[in-house]
């Protein structure tokens, strides 16, 4: 048949087909190039377009690094939805803002500092050292290729340049340390008073309208959020069986092939005379040397000892004193010439005079040991488990390949691909983006789960790798899916009372310590208002003093410092909802000329830091400030956006 059609694909007719389907293929291709029906744009940076495309990749990228680093403790409530929409967005509008300044200014990133980036990024490293492999997977699972990501990472370079600019330009003058240190050591003498959220509990139950217009005004916080139930099939190295007894002769080739391998290190124990010759020493210097050599040589022979003539001829000073006595030497720690000839000797005899890079020796090796080859029979055993072990991870990967093919011409189904590979469909209770239990606490699986491909359109998920080792692999499909949605009221209507009884207990607890307040700035004393309440005293303290609680300190240091009249006063709520009421009696500033030139460096980096982000910060202000910039984002469809 296709002999047949193309037979009858010739002629004007077949050409005339050709062109009229190449028109609107050209036409397409031009369109592309001149960008007409591109992407849709979700912001626009001075003429510069950040796709929806480009938007939805920084999403993702950053919901995937949140998982790996946050692990078990990423909760989708806290870093998705609209949110973290807004927060990409505005982070990808400062990039843009601050490239184009860069390149602007000229400045530029060498291919060499491209380079050293990118292998010592800690998520492309296997066993701490760059791995070409690991590179090309992480940028496959964030939807890159390595030039678009290094493209990306030359940017984000060219970027920082500016900020690093910044930060190591900053100056700080001595009165500037002076004065931080008189008022970071300042201490303030001062009394509080706690008052407890609990006692100001308002005792009736809240109304019925009440409890509704709480749970209408709070819909976010009863919604659940939305969820999965996974079919998955594992295949996994280790459970995979070798393939028989591995053959006896394949054994023994393999024993011949790694002899080194199985020699255990041959050890000498050896003793030397060292005449010193230079390295560019001329031909009669070394010959005088050798002749002496000689003749130390001739004494030992004739019957004196070696230790004898070695403290009085030897020029290495250390193993002279010792007899000439080097120890055990293992091959690979001596100069290879000396090396050679020490290994050649047999022991127990003097070698000739060996020149090496230090000079003239004599050599004898006094013990020997090591150097046997472990027999077959030894290492049969280790031999088999690697090969068997080697003939798993061969299975492994081929199943590998064939699960990929197989749940990727089935999409919408995991029966196919485990009937064929033997493999049991497991399925997992639910679980939403924050991660499940088990093999569904891994971030990887996580957001495959959620992809747009597996959750929308019900097809399997491509082969995935849990962990770094690459012996397992994981193909899963979404089998239910919930939306995310809100609670009943009914189901909520405890948390609703409990909600409005601590909100109604923080306003009145903190309405009783602005009345305090108002007592004490008309002259009562902190002890008559405090009535029940207990008065904590502790005296002249620090910002940092232990003990105090941290809105107590943060209160008291931020009160005006007391006039010679009296006191001054003020009052908070606590982190825990508790409300405090603090008096400031003294202020005593703290002493810069106490400062060594240690503390006073210290000092003046941690002020340099903080006016170098100050600065920093306001030049993106203005930055943006003098930018045409056009926002357009949509809003998300979900609770992760």
């Amino acid at each position: 048949m296709l002999q047949e059609i193309r037979e009858r694909a010739q002629g004007w007719v077949a050409w005339a087909i050709v062109i009229l389907i190449s028109i609107p293929f050209a036409l397409w291709g031009i369109q592309s190039y001149l960008g007409v029906g591109s992407a849709p744009v979700v912001a626009e940076v001075d003429g510069i377009e950040i796709t929806d495309r480009q938007f939805e990749q920084a999403v993702q990228r950053t919901r995937m690094d949140l998982r790996e680093r946050l692990g078990a403790a990423y909760d989708p409530a806290l870093f998705g939805g609209q949110r973290l929409r807004e927060q990409v967005l505005e982070q990808m509008i400062t990039d843009a803002l601050l490239l184009e300044v860069s390149q602007g200014m000229g400045l530029r990133v060498a291919d060499a500092a491209l380079r050293a980036a990118i292998l010592s990024e800690p998520a492309f490293q296997n066993n701490g050292a760059f791995d070409k492999a690991t590179y090309e997977r992480v940028l496959e699972l964030q939807g890159l290729t390595p030039a678009a990501y290094e493209e990306q990472l030359r940017r984000r370079l060219v970027s920082t340049q500016l900020r690093r600019a910044v930060f190591g330009t900053e100056l700080v003058a001595p009165g500037e340390v002076d004065a931080a240190a008189r008022l970071m050591r300042q201490q303030r003498e001062l009394s509080f008073v706690r008052l407890s959220r609990e006692a100001f509990a308002p005792s009736q139950v809240p109304s019925e309208d009440a409890i509704q217009a709480f749970y209408d005004e709070n819909q976010a916080r009863f919604q659940t959020p939305e969820q999965v139930r996974v079919a998955y099939l594992v295949l996994d190295a280790k459970a995979l069986p070798t393939t028989g007894e591995v053959d006896e002769a394949r054994l023994r080739e393999v024993y011949e092939s790694r002899l080194d391998s199985f020699r255990e290190p041959e050890r000498r124990t050896i003793r030397h005379i060292l005449l010193s010759v230079p390295a560019d020493a001329d031909e009669s210097t070394a010959e005088a040397a050798k002749t002496a050599l000689v003749a130390a040589r001739e004494r030992i022979l004739a019957g004196e000892s070696f230790a004898d003539v070695a403290a009085e001829v030897s020029q290495d000073t250390v193993s002279a004193s010792h007899g000439g006595d080097l120890g055990v030497v293992e091959r690979g720690m001596m100069d290879p010439a000396f090396e050679q000839a020490a290994f050649d000797l047999p022991k127990d005899e003097l070698s000739e005079p060996v020149r090496s890079r230090f000079g003239y020796h004599l050599i004898e090796v006094t013990a020997i040991e090591g150097g046997e080859t472990k027999p077959f029979e030894a290492v049969r055993d280790q031999l088999a488990k690697e090969l068997g072990s080697g003939q798993s991870e061969g299975a492994f990967f081929d199943m590998a390949e064939r699960l990929a093919n197989l749940t990727y011409e089935s999409p919408d189904s995991l029966v196919p691909a485990a009937e064929a590979l033997d493999l049991k469909i497991q399925t997992t209770g639910w679980f939403d983006r924050s991660g499940g239990e088990g093999l569904f606490s891994n971030p990887r699986l996580v957001g495959a789960a959620f992809a747009e491909d597996v959750l929308v359109a019900g097809n399997n998920s491509e082969v995935i790798e849990p962990e770094r080792d690459g012996l397992q692999a994981v193909v899963l499909r979404v089998e239910e899916h919930r939306e995310p949605s809100v609670r009943p009221l009914d189901e909520v209507r405890e948390e609703i009372v409990k909600a409005i009884r601590e909100r109604d207990a923080a306003v009145a607890v903190l309405a009783a310590a602005d009345a305090m307040v108002n007592r004490l700035e008309q002259g009562e004393a902190l002890s008559v208002v405090a009535g029940e309440s207990t008065v904590e005293t502790p005296g002249l303290v620090g910002r940092a003093a232990p003990g105090i609680p941290p809105a107590v300190s943060t209160l008291a240091f931020s009160l005006p410092r007391p006039t010679d009249a009296g006191a001054s006063f003020g009052s908070a709520a606590a982190d825990n909802g508790d409300a405090v009421v603090v008096a400031v009696t003294r202020v005593e500033d703290g002493d810069a000329s106490t400062l060594d030139a240690a503390a006073r460096q210290s000092e003046s980096r941690s002020i340099a830091d903080a006016l170098a982000r100050s600065e920093y910060s306001q030049l993106l202000l203005e930055m943006e400030a003098h930018a045409n910039i056009i926002r357009q984002l949509p809003a998300a469809d979900d609770s992760e956006g």
